[in-house]
């Protein structure tokens, strides 16, 4: 059972790319291994690229998912086509983000047999970038819109960050993410617990 990871930076996780087993020190590595305590056979790889928008991805779907031949595949891709409106005035809008991620869900459907685990994009409150909801939100919106298409399994994580950063038993935000995107060590270990059990259901039950 092969298990692939795609993303930007949060997936990336300075993974050391010469080595094609190399998780990086993210979600991926913390998540292989919850996932091992229960399937000791899966194998897993990560192909996520630090600083990728949905383009990117589109533009290396072919070697860097269908190639691969994964069994599932993982996606969690979509702030940097934020990010770069703020950093570069480099914009992605809505439509366009749709287009790009749909191009890369349809060519894992139909050139590959593997499931798809689509993560949507978060950002944590209260971390500086606050501002940047005016154009994550309606991209977010457009990811949930192609997980009832395409994905065999969702995980709402913007939401459920959100979730975990507040009430009483709360994480305090900066814990999560010390800029709002990029996860910190308490962060990492919180989407593993969150995607490991997709996973293993899926591995499990089809």
């Amino acid at each position: 059972m092969r298990i692939l990871f795609q993303g930007d930076s949060v997936t990336d996780a300075s993974r050391i790319r010469e080595d094609h087993f190399d998780l990086g020190q993210g979600y991926p590595k913390y998540t292989a291994e919850l996932v091992k305590e229960r399937c000791p056979d899966a194998e897993f790889i990560n192909r996520g690229v630090s600083g990728d928008r949905t383009k990117d991805v589109l533009a290396r779907v072919q070697k860097d998912i269908i190639d691969i031949d994964p069994d599932i595949v993982t996606i969690l891709i979509g702030v940097n086509d934020t990010w770069r409106r703020y950093d570069m005035n480099d914009p992605t809008t809505p439509e366009q983000f749709r287009e790009n991620y749909e191009a890369i869900l349809k060519a894992i459907k139909e050139k590959t047999h593997a499931r798809i685990v689509m993560i949507e994009c978060f950002l944590i409150y209260g971390m500086g970038r606050d501002n940047y909801r005016e154009d994550l939100d309606p991209k977010l919106d457009e990811t949930r819109a192609l997980a009832m298409k395409y994905a065999d399994r969702f995980i709402p994580l913007d939401g459920l960050l959100a979730q975990a950063s507040t009430g009483k038993n709360a994480i305090a935000p900066a814990l999560i993410s010390a800029d709002g995107v990029h996860p910190a060590e308490e962060g990492r270990k919180l989407i593993a617990k969150i995607l490991a059990p997709v996973i293993c259901d899926l591995i499990e039950n089809g």
